[in-house]
């Protein structure tokens, strides 16, 4: 194991999980009830308890490349992010859902330069941010507009999932697409009437 990783559970263990036992202790009686599932992309530099500053149990957390979401699949096949949606909608009864894009993805810009190797699992993946591509120079600019426009398109994607859709109109669930914008660590958010990014309120 990395000793740099050890030292940390370590630290843990010593400094900040004694801050936290009552409230882990109160989790394990009564079960996690997170209010919100956090769809991100597992790009080492997104850590959504930190963006967010949330407590253990707060989240419901799922991570993928891309932060991707596959449209609804009644098939036999491994579906982890449709399993962990499912999961949080109809068994957590989560309020909330959030898709959180973010600049600077390796997965977009995948869209646009393929990854050198032989990679069989990446490219099937990469084809649900696939309607996201725009035409152009391939420049930072474009690869913003692309990662703004997959949050969208996943967004999408989820609403294809009956369960989802079915609470969404009920008004007991809301969905939401954020952008964080990791070299100014600030987050816009999804004006879902004007189809723009905006900053945080």
């Amino acid at each position: 194991m990395p000793h740099r990783l050890l030292e940390g559970l370590h630290r843990f263990r010593r400094d900040r999980f004694p801050h936290y036992r009552e409230h882990y202790q109160q989790l394990v009686a009564e079960g996690q009830r997170p209010g919100t599932l956090f769809i991100g992309c597992c790009d080492s530099r997104v850590a959504p308890d930190l963006l967010t500053d949330s407590r253990p149990g707060e989240l419901f957390v799922v991570r993928n490349v891309g932060n991707f979401v596959p449209p609804f699949e009644p098939d036999a096949g491994f579906h982890g992010t449709s399993a962990a949606i499912e999961y949080a909608t109809l068994v957590l009864a989560v309020t909330d859902i959030v898709v959180c894009g973010h600049s600077h993805c390796g997965a977009i810009r995948a869209l646009y330069e393929p990854v050198p190797h032989y990679t069989p699992h990446i490219d099937r993946w990469l084809e649900l941010g696939r309607e996201a591509v725009l035409a152009g120079d391939v420049d930072e600019p474009l690869l913003r507009r692309t990662e703004q426009r997959s949050v969208v398109l996943q967004l999408a994607h989820l609403l294809t999932f009956p369960m989802v859709r079915e609470r969404v109109e009920n008004g007991a669930l809301a969905v939401h697409g954020w952008y964080y914008i990791i070299e100014e660590g600030r987050v816009a958010i999804l004006d879902v009437e004007t189809g723009e990014f905006r900053a945080e309120p």
